[in-house]
């Protein structure tokens, strides 16, 4: 089965059969279940409204047309930014008073990925309990279309990538002179997507010389799209031959930031945060929240300047939540998404690098130092496979009751944070895996704690 249908939306591979993977029946019938949705949630008379950009993967234009059309047909007028970005989609909704949003991305899934991702009236991620009754409707298949001259009208609008660039210039803690005078050389890594179109065009705006690499939107991705070590090798190879500053690499929807460091070297996707916050906490007092995957050196640095860290479950609304509850000034996840209110409440790499020139053209130095500043942490990231039919709650229950004398969070999962080092146990939702995450001050010491949680966890459940 390669089509996943989540509260969060529904991905999956373009072709095959209906119901098995992303074939234009499913993007329709999905389509129309948000249409039914919106409808219903509002609760309006009016025509609605609704937002609609992709990336530049290679379905996304039939994709895009499935869907507006879609919408269209149950009446409802739509605002067609065509190759855009999730945080420019965001961004939008709001701006044209839109009822909703869809961006069509399988963010840094391959190729052969395509997805649907759903946003309410302020361009934020629906909760599960709405995403729930789009699944519901979806599979029902209760849609009442309508009639020929209700018909919702498209207008086509490509200037948001602009818009979403000059709202980052805006934003009161960036200034554009003071990045222009720090003269940066950038090599970015566009991944042959609407990356390629933004960041360039951010950059050059902040009077910054650029270094393209793969900046073509042509939906053929170079190399793997998720930013690891592991797919970066031409972009760490290139800052260092063109004896570059830093170089920033985003997925394919532009919402993942990561950044290398002028010696070649990964800053590390768990430190775009830690440093984007740096740079906030240092003008602005307030609190901080990333998920309880992420990495402990934001609440370090979140402290250090006297504000207060929280964790949330994985999963950016969960984000969101939180950093709307405890007033948080900046917040996102470990794997470089970056949420900074002051904006809006959504991942977004313009933001983040905008964030990033403004703390390495008032500290001066290089990239390289500003990571060694940080506190030093060092993940193992691994998974164990159970028998099926085995109680995984159960197994979690114990594990949390054998570690009651440490600080214990089960609010997704269970996470032990101990002195040095912390362990978060996630179940998979659709196999009987755990999966196990560990962070401390060395790589052996995070793997060593990982392999002593599995032979615990093995224990517990009999398993050899």
């Amino acid at each position: 089965m390669t089509l996943i249908k989540s509260i969060s939306g529904i991905r999956g591979t373009i072709g095959g059969k209906p119901g098995d993977n992303l074939t234009p029946i499913d993007a329709v019938k999905f389509a129309a279940a948000y249409g039914i949705w919106l409808k219903g949630y509002t609760k309006s008379n009016k025509k609605l409204k609704v937002v609609i950009g992709r990336d530049a993967r290679l379905s996304g234009e039939m994709i895009q047309n499935l869907v507006v059309s879609t919408l269209v047909g149950l009446g409802i007028d739509v605002i067609d930014l065509d190759l855009s970005t999730t945080p420019t989609v965001e961004i939008a909704v709001p701006l044209e008073k839109a009822d909703g949003g869809i961006i069509l991305t399988a963010s840094h899934n391959p190729k052969q990925w395509n997805a649907l991702k759903l946003l309410n009236e302020k361009g934020e991620f629906l909760n599960a309990e709405e995403g729930a009754l789009i699944l519901e409707i979806a599979e029902k298949e209760d849609f009442d279309f309508s009639e020929v001259d209700d018909l919702g009208e498209i207008t086509k609008n490509d200037s948001y990538i602009d818009i979403h660039i000059d709202e980052v210039l805006d934003l009161p803690l960036v200034d554009a002179d003071t990045i222009r005078a720090a003269k940066f050389k950038v090599v970015v890594d566009g991944v042959n997507s609407t990356g390629g179109i933004a960041i360039p065009k951010l950059l050059k705006e902040l009077g910054v010389e650029v270094v393209e690499l793969y900046c073509d939107p042509t939906g053929h991705f170079p190399h793997n799209p998720e930013p690891l070590k592991e797919h970066l090798g031409d972009i760490c190879a290139l800052v260092l031959k063109e004896k570059a500053d830093f170089g920033i690499v985003v997925d394919p929807d532009v919402d993942r930031l990561a950044f290398i460091s002028n010696d070649g070297e990964m800053f590390g996707e768990e430190y775009t945060l830690v440093a984007c916050a740096d740079y906030v906490l240092g003008k602005t007092k307030g609190n901080t929240v990333s998920n309880l995957s992420s990495s402990r050196a934001l609440r370090d640095i979140t402290e250090k300047h006297g504000g207060t860290y929280e964790a949330a479950a994985v999963g950016e609304v969960n984000v969101v939540t939180k950093m709307k509850a405890i007033n948080a000034i900046i917040g996102g996840e470990g794997n470089g998404g970056i949420i900074y209110p002051e904006s809006h409440f959504g991942r977004d790499s313009l933001v983040g690098t905008a964030l990033f020139l403004m703390l390495m053209a008032e500290k001066g130095g290089t990239v390289a130092e500003l990571r060694a500043s940080y506190p030093s942490y060092f993940m193992s990231k691994k998974k164990i496979e159970l028998t099926p039919g085995l109680n995984v709650d159960a197994i979690l229950e114990t594990m949390a009751k054998n570690y009651k004398d440490e600080e214990i969070s089960t609010i997704d999962g269970v996470k032990i944070d101990f002195a040095e080092n912390w362990v978060h146990l996630r179940k998979s939702n659709t196999e009987p895996i755990i999966r196990i995450y560990t962070e401390a001050k060395s790589q052996l010491e995070a793997d060593s704690l990982a392999d002593k949680i599995i032979r615990e966890i093995k224990q517990i459940a009999g398993l050899k």
